[in-house]
């Protein structure tokens, strides 16, 4: 992601999410517990457009993405998207599937690590965006549901027929997005749905140690490290390596090496710059 910008400042408030940011970690939390975080048009675009102009300042280098209240996310809004999209044309429609899929993207691509802390419910949508994060922190109640297939849609949405396999394998994948069974952070846990499993309650603080340690981290290597998970999962194996020569070369003249080699030989821990 570009950090070039144009003449919009920055936007100071988010309507549809609770927004934190403190000393490299950004945190963005939905919040409607209400509705168990449903998502709304305005939530997924207000995710998008907060995830582009986070990848745009330096100073993030980790992400939490949590939910209030008793769950994660329950995925879209039944009554404020289902209901407002049977009566949408098909152009429009595909504006709005688009969207969703953006926000996918932009977990994706962002320039720092995105950690999904669970808890409760991650339905639909809400498994996916946990799927697109690059890890995923999950307590004893979290419990992961791809219902695409139950409400009459296919399962390969927003991305999750490309993520999911990838994850999980392609008989996990299939199983998940086909009858759309919920899956229990046991199960989750065995085939490789969550990264780490903590104790009850204990999900947002496990997932804020590790976005601190990431932050606290060299931010360019991990920034680097995503984009070539993403990049190579459809290169072959020629290409992967090419890339990974030319990335690696090109961090060997980074701030960053040199000074793990000055830590190294002075003995001390090396201070991290990110560059």
């Amino acid at each position: 992601m570009s950090p070039f910008t144009g003449s919009a400042a920055p936007t100071p408030d988010w309507r549809h999410l609770r927004v934190e940011i403190t000393d490299g970690v950004a945190t963005v939390t939905l919040a409607r517990p209400d509705k168990l975080n449903a998502l709304t048009f305005e939530a997924y675009a207000d995710l998008r457009d907060l995830l582009a102009e986070l990848s745009r300042r330096r100073s993030v280098r980790a992400l939490v993405l949590a939910g209030e209240g008793r769950g994660f996310c329950s995925g879209g809004d039944v009554d404020e998207i289902i209901g407002a999209t049977l009566s949408m044309d098909t152009a429009t429609l595909l504006d709005f599937n688009r969207m969703t899929g953006q926000v996918v993207r932009a977990v994706r691509e962002c320039p720092f690590p995105v950690i999904a802390a669970l808890h409760g419910v991650a339905a639909g949508a809400g498994a996916v965006l946990a799927l697109a994060a690059d890890f995923r922190v999950a307590d004893p109640s979290a419990r992961f549901a791809f219902l695409f297939t139950r409400v009459g849609l296919s399962g390969g949405d927003m991305g999750a027929a490309y993520l999911l396999p990838r994850v999980v394998g392609l008989g996990h994948a299939t199983r998940l997005l086909m009858l759309g069974d919920a899956v229990r952070a046991p199960e989750a846990e065995r085939i490789g749905l969550i990264s780490e499993l903590t104790e009850e309650g204990r999900a947002d603080e496990a997932a804020h140690a590790l976005a601190r340690r990431l932050a606290d981290g060299p931010a360019l290597a991990h920034a680097q490290t995503k984009a070539l998970l993403t990049a190579e999962l459809d290169m072959p194996l020629a290409a992967a390596i090419e890339l990974d020569a030319s990335t690696q070369a090109l961090l060997m003249t980074g701030e960053d090496y040199a000074e793990f080699h000055a830590a190294f030989t002075e003995k001390r821990p090396p201070k991290w710059q990110g560059r």
